[in-house]
């Protein structure tokens, strides 16, 4: 156990909610007004972590935050002589499927090359030949007529190795995937270099919370929120009212700025993925210890 002092993790949780609220305070405002946004809204409907909890701190397994009671802090601490604690006792057997599964996938992913040539066309794919009515975003318009997004992909294809991507994509856009990604082969399929990839470790590190620190989840959030804002302007909507300049990726100049994009992302998300991978080889050795103490 560690024990941190009360000014420091006092400290540490207020610095943290602010850093939150500077990110999304204008987005929560537009919320409550009643208002929408085809980018942020995607960090809180496809990502279901709410804001609230999002933006509560939490040091992470084996801190005892000294001069801190359970009671003030929520479901899942317990009271020690030193200050408050997690209770991994009552979290961990209940998470330890979990963690074990993220720590596989996360490991696969980190083992793998980074592939760069998909060029975000996932995003047409999923209004590839789709009624305009159907379309997701449907009160934002398509950059091109919709017979030129279909003629891209009817030229180049697509490569996407994310299923929770791949499953949106239009039926006839199914067939022009290269791979065939599912929830049974993510764990072969899923590499570095996806942006899907990388904004999921957003995912990861909230289903892994309390049990890792609040900064750490944070820090996930933040280079989620910047790779969907390029995910979108690769995509074929037009999003120049709210100040996105599109990456023309249906040209070559657009489809090299998108691959520079993936590489700087693979780079910032390889020690964030390092990070969450370490914390649960940590929290699998706990439990080990607990088996072996109780034994």
């Amino acid at each position: 156990m560690t024990v941190l002092d009360e000014q420091e993790w006092r400290s540490r949780a207020a610095a943290h909610r602010t850093r939150l609220e500077e990110m999304i305070g204008g987005y929560l405002a537009l919320r409550r007004e009643g208002g929408s946004h085809p980018v942020d809204d995607f960090l809180f409907t496809y990502y279901g972590h709410r804001p609230g909890r999002l933006m509560a701190w939490h040091p992470g397994a084996g801190a005892v935050l000294a001069g801190a009671r359970a009671e003030e802090l929520g479901a899942g601490y317990a009271d020690t002589p030193e200050g408050a604690v997690l209770d991994t006792a009552a979290l961990l057997p209940r998470r330890l499927a979990a963690v074990r599964w993220i720590r596989d996938l996360l490991a696969a992913i980190a083992a793998r090359p980074a592939h760069l040539g998909c060029f975000g066309l996932h995003e047409w794919a999923m209004v590839y030949r789709l009624e305009p009515e159907r379309i997701r975003h449907a009160s934002w318009p398509l950059r091109l007529p919709a017979e030129d997004v279909a003629a891209l992909l009817d030229q180049r294809g697509v490569r996407c190795s994310h299923f929770d991507a791949f499953r949106f994509f239009t039926e006839p856009a199914r067939p022009l995937n290269v791979l065939s990604p599912s929830r049974e082969n993510r764990v072969e399929l899923e590499q570095p270099g996806c942006l899907h990839a990388n904004m999921d470790l957003y995912k990861w590190a909230y289903k892994l919370s309390p049990l890792v620190p609040g900064e750490l989840v944070a820090d996930c959030f933040a280079l989620a929120r910047r790779i969907r804002a390029v995910d979108m302007r690769a995509s074929p909507y037009d999003l120049g009212a709210l100040g996105y300049e599109p990456i023309r990726v249906e040209t070559a100049e657009g489809r090299a700025e998108y691959a520079a994009h993936q590489r700087g992302f693979t780079e910032e998300a390889a020690p964030l993925r390092a990070a969450l991978l370490e914390a649960c080889d940590a929290l699998l050795a706990l439990a080990g210890r607990a088996v072996l103490e109780s034994a």
